[in-house]
């Protein structure tokens, strides 16, 4: 049976280490907190009294908490944390320091979420009594808190850990001592990936940011998370796990060190990948990177018809939205049966709009109104903008595009969905190149915001634009790339994914306890886990070896463990079981 732990230390009140006294005291434990001098001792308080007339506890919280500036105050404590800087020669004299003071029964926890909670240990005299306690950023809010065990980490003190932190109303997740435990594992990875993708002028900071919204729900993109997090710290942090990793993933980018000496640290500063309006400061204000609104779509072609090459669920919902704003549509289907099928899905679909009282009948009428169904290509000879979103096959959307390009007549814009395959294939088989551009909507089409606007080396400037004034008229937002494979969601998305399942091999954690630090520690919807079982283990595995096969880098290769589960038919809900069972559900 887990020690009820009463008595508290902190040493360091940082961010961090201040927010998580708090939490102790709001939670009534005793806390002593220690900082190296009077002066930050004083900084630590002010903040913490701040927080608390801030929030809804009373100030019988701050009551709770005595300030010192010498660890042998700590004496008495049960449990301390250390929550200094991350580096390793100042937190392993903190703990030869506290070994000797504290009690023989007392447990040294590191807040560390990069270092080797082991080499912290082993320079103690009671190893099997030290393990990490690593709060998730914004500690007073986020609910995760990852218990870190060494291999000699005694199971009983994780036990009395994992008791305290569900007693202050947080979420333990017991995790290895890996780098980067499981939360910074797979964040500075992806934020890494994101920083070298800008840094490579793939892609705006803000094309970025949004893509990573809206097309995955994300509350932040990557260079905001950056931002807010400092540019300084983030470096630290991949550094750290770079020299305990080895991989590239956490290799800091080259331009994350010029930041941090140029001293765009992020929103601390005033400036960081976005500028602030002072130091401190979460509004964004308008720089020289800044693009002027609605400049994308300038020198647009004029669109008031469109065509949709499709009968799927995607094409339906194409048809949808693109109705919706008041152009004419369309579209193609193989047969008249499938035509049928497609006008009965749209109808249904607006039929539940008015229902739920979010549509009106003359509106669901009018938009029924604008569509035409036809079973043969030729019936988008006159339309301004074709928009294809057949089945993923390079040879049937070559041989649609050969023929679009000889029936739709001059001027008009040629767009492909494609998620994966290469837009200049299309465009090269179109015949007229210049017309061709990627519109890569997200699924479904009818509730996603994002549009991926794909331009190849051969599209005409004002096709790109074409399609950004058509996807802000649809009312979403378009984020600008260039012809690679994945475009941003994915090739940002799926190593991150690919990763998880490296972590799963390596017994991290199980599946289920990685999916709750991603949502609790990172405030992402679903879990990684979680979402390869819905968009497919098979389909992810595809779009790995695409990204695989594009780049050459070995740490895209798709980890071996995704392999073995799409080769076991374990595909994801669609088949009833993935990395999570289904079939009990």
């Amino acid at each position: 049976m887990a020690r009820e732990l009463n008595e508290v230390g902190i040493v360091g009140l940082g961010t961090a280490g201040a927010a998580i006294a708090e939490v102790f005291a709001r939670a009534g434990l005793s806390v002593t907190a220690v900082e190296v001098d009077d002066e930050a001792a004083a900084r630590g308080r002010a903040a913490i009294e701040r927080s608390v007339a801030a929030g809804e506890a009373d100030d019988a919280a701050l009551g709770r908490i005595r300030y010192s500036t010498s660890l042998e105050d700590l004496s008495g404590a049960e449990l301390v944390i250390e929550a200094v800087p991350e580096r390793l020669a100042l937190k392993a004299e903190i703990f030869a320091q506290l070994d000797k003071i504290v009690g023989p029964d007392a447990i040294l926890a590191t807040n560390t979420s990069s270092l080797s909670v082991t080499e912290l240990a082993v320079g103690t005299g009671r190893p099997s009594k030290v393990l990490g306690l690593h709060f998730a950023n914004a500690v007073p809010t986020a609910t995760l808190v990852q218990v870190a065990r060494t291999a000699v980490t005694d199971p009983s003190v994780v036990e009395d850990a994992v008791a305290l932190v569900e007693r202050v109303g947080k979420v333990a997740v017991t995790v290895g001592d890996e780098p980067g435990f499981i939360t910074d594992a797979l964040l500075f990875g992806y934020l890494n990936h994101a920083v070298s993708m800008f840094e490579n002028g793939y892609a705006s900071r803000e094309d970025i940011d949004a893509a990573m919204r809206f097309g995955c729900g994300l509350p932040m993109g990557p260079l905001q998370v950056l931002d807010l997090i400092g540019v300084d710290t983030a470096y630290d942090v991949l550094d750290s796990l770079h020299a305990v990793s080895g991989k590239r993933l956490h290799a800091p980018s080259p331009v994350l060190k010029q930041m941090r000496t140029a001293g765009l640290l992020g929103r601390k500063s005033g400036r960081g990948f976005y500028t602030y309006a002072e130091a401190g400061s979460a509004e964004v204000v308008a720089d020289a990177a800044t693009p002027t609104p609605g400049g994308a779509a300038e020198g647009a072609r004029p669109v008031q018809s469109v065509g949709v090459v499709g009968s799927g669920t995607m094409a339906t919902g194409i048809i949808e939205v693109v109705a919706k704003a008041g152009y004419d549509v369309t579209f193609i289907a193989r047969s008249d049966e499938k035509v049928a099928g497609v006008e009965k899905a749209l109808a249904k679909s607006l039929d539940k709009q008015v229902e739920r009282g979010r549509l009106e009948q003359s509106v669901r009428d009018e938009v029924l109104g604008r569509v035409t169904g036809a079973s043969s290509v030729e019936a988008l000879s006159d339309v301004d903008l074709v928009v294809e979103a057949v089945i993923e096959s390079l040879p049937v959307k070559e041989a649609l595009f050969a023929d679009l390009g000889r029936i739709a007549k001059p001027g008009a814009v040629l767009a492909t969905t494609t998620s994966s395959l290469p837009v200049i294939k299309c465009a090269q088989a179109s015949g007229r190149p210049a017309d061709v551009v990627g519109m890569h909507f997200f699924n479904p089409a009818t509730v996603m915001k994002l549009v991926e606007v794909v331009s190849t080396v051969s599209t005409a400037p004002d096709v790109a634009a074409t399609v950004h004034a058509v996807t802000a008229k649809i009312k979403k937002t378009a984020v600008s790339c260039s012809d690679r494979a994945g475009f941003i969601v994915n090739a940002l998305l799926f190593p991150y994914l690919n990763d998880a399942v490296s972590m799963l091999a390596a017994h991290y954690a199980p599946a289920g306890d990685i999916d709750t630090a991603v949502k609790a520690g990172l405030g992402y919807p679903m879990g990684p886990f979680e979402l390869l079982d819905v968009v497919g283990n098979d389909v992810s595995l595809a779009i790995e070896q695409e990204l695989h096969a594009e780049f050459r880098d070995p740490a895209l290769a798709p980890a071996p463990l995704l392999e073995h589960v799409v080769t076991a038919g374990y595909l994801g809900r669609k088949t009833g079981r993935g990395f999570h069972d289904y079939s009990r559900r």
